[in-house]
């Protein structure tokens, strides 16, 4: 699982899958280890803690039963929460996580060419 802001960040910089309940970020590690890890992430402009939590639940329980089976070995995968994560159906929910993982490994999903939020760059 990860834990690290600085693991998130890393992720930020690999593919990205958008689905109407939640972001996928993949990204390969690099390193020899075969381990898939896994985060989450629901921002304050979705609810209370309450919401936030039980979205970040419901994540835990979809990775559970497809990662293993649909996962990218040697790579951390970030799911960011929407606001439909809360209400979208749970099938469905898995049914675009297979979906948008079949697009991380056909190459179909987006690399993130947004310039990094902060201060705007002087030239």
């Amino acid at each position: 699982m990860l834990r690290l802001r600085s693991d998130f960040l890393s992720a930020n910089g690999g593919l990205r899958v958008g689905t109407p309940a939640f972001v996928l970020l993949v990204k390969q590690r690099g390193d020899d280890s075969a381990q898939t890890r896994v985060g989450y992430t629901v921002t304050k402009k979705i609810g209370n803690a309450v919401v936030r939590n039980r979205i970040k639940r419901r994540f835990r329980a979809m990775v559970h039963e497809v990662l293993k089976t649909h996962g990218l070995p040697g790579a951390d995968h970030v799911l960011i929460g929407r606001d439909e994560a809360m209400t979208r159906e749970f099938a469905v929910m898995q049914a675009d996580l297979v979906r948008a993982l079949e697009r991380v490994r056909d190459g179909k999903a987006s690399a993130d060419r947004r310039p990094p939020r902060g201060k705007p760059r002087r030239r």
